[in-house]
């Protein structure tokens, strides 16, 4: 074992630091680091977190891409999607999607003697991921669309039902109006309601039978409006919506769900700015604390360092030892800061203790996202950056001289 690791040892477990000045200075120098763990661990935990539950509400209510007629224009009602070019048996084998449906999009006005409400009437077929669709179902069940004959039962959004003041089993009349045409009128029967805490998505949007949007949309029965392209992870997006815009065909265009709702995507962006710049400031925090832990050690042991160098020790030599010994203090303060951090974000990830207002924060809950990946990397970016920065104050070693260090009481 080299001379350094040796000695640093020796004086970091040593029983003399228990009734001393050193006590109260490792004690400070390790609750700054586990205070610097814990804030990293939950900011990165909850960040991640949140921006991966954002962007998987959207995609599994709209899916992850969705290919539509270059007809609609961006429009909430569904143009015919063409088949000239489109693959979907190609897409379907493609190795990251899961999952495809087809839908075709209305929009229209509910209305009763309480309210009226703005809504996109999404229809569904047989090929509905209803198994996807369940995690937003708070009330009721998801009707069962055959695609035989009309559905009438519909899926709303718990905002919607609260305006309407709707609840399982009610009955409402939906308005549809086409240009030069009369209003279509049709009357559904509410037997689920769902909620994915995304404003954009339950202000608007219902869920019913793709024949009744066919119907109104004048389309024949094998016609559509659009396919939902749902992928096995949200992560694989950008490298899979090129591929599938290539077997849309050319009459047809591709859009991500991450792209459907810029705004929230903006908001999303936020989250990396505030994990960096916490990230930032607690490292410096750390810094400082571990620095004036070395400083007051060196001042500490001077007597230790005047016999060191006596003894033939180099100042390098001497150096490497307060260094280590400094990052020996710190490993306790990361052990302790990982297994509380660890703890308040277990108990977060299964109970929902911490609740958000989803108005401001499409999410009600905090949700976390504990990677072993990121856990190693802010314990041992702590380390290594306090490791560097610990070179410089270190070199007020080779400034005390060794007569004068053992004179020094």
């Amino acid at each position: 074992m080299k001379f350094p690791l040796y000695f640093s040892k020796k004086i970091a477990f040593s029983k003399d630091n228990k009734n001393n000045l050193s006590r109260i200075i490792v004690f400070i120098g390790r609750l700054s680091v586990a205070l610097g763990v814990i804030v990293s661990l939950i900011t990165v935990s909850t960040g991640l977190g949140s921006k991966r539950a954002i962007k998987e509400r959207m995609a599994d209510f709209s899916g992850h891409i969705s290919i539509k007629s270059k007809q609609s224009n961006n429009s909430y009602n569904s143009s015919v999607l063409s088949n000239e070019g489109l693959q979907l048996k190609k897409i379907g084998e493609l190795p990251d999607v899961a999952s495809t449906q087809k839908y075709i999009a209305v929009s229209g006005i509910l209305r009763n003697e309480h309210n009226f409400s703005g809504i996109i009437f999404k229809g569904v077929g047989k090929d509905f991921d209803s198994a996807r669709f369940r995690k937003f179902l708070v009330a009721g069940k998801i009707p069962a669309f055959t695609e035989k004959g009309f559905n009438s039962d519909i899926c709303i959004s718990q905002k919607i039902a609260n305006d309407l003041h709707l609840n399982v089993k009610d009955s409402i009349v939906a308005i549809f109006s086409k240009e030069n045409q009369s209003p279509l009128y049709r009357k559904f029967e509410v037997v689920g309601i769902y909620k994915t805490d995304i404003k954009m998505i339950d202000d608007l949007f219902i869920i019913g039978g793709i024949n009744h949007a066919r119907k109104i949309q004048g389309m024949k029965a094998s016609e559509i409006g659009g396919i939902d392209v749902f992928l096995k992870d949200i992560n694989y997006i950008d490298e899979d919506a090129p591929r599938i815009d290539e077997l849309a065909g050319y009459k047809n265009y591709t859009v991500k769900a991450t792209d459907e709702y810029p705004q929230i995507m903006d908001f999303i962006a936020i989250f990396d700015t505030n994990i960096a710049l916490i990230i930032f400031i607690m490292l410096v925090v750390v810094i400082i604390n571990i620095v004036m832990v070395l400083l007051i050690l060196i001042i500490e042991r001077t007597n230790s360092i005047g016999m060191l160098k006596t003894l033939g020790a180099t100042n390098g030599q001497i150096r490497t030892i307060f260094i280590n010994y400094t990052l020996m203090i710190m490993i306790p303060g990361l052990i302790f800061g990982n297994l509380i951090g660890l703890g308040f974000l277990l108990i977060q990830k299964y109970f929902g203790v911490i609740k958000l207002n989803p108005e401001n924060y499409y999410l009600s809950t905090v949700p976390v996202d504990i990677n072993i990946f990121y856990i190693l990397s802010i314990s041992l970016g702590i380390l290594a950056v306090s490791a560097v920065a610990l070179i410089l104050p270190s070199y007020l070693i080779s400034k005390i001289s060794p007569v004068k260090a053992i004179k020094y009481n």
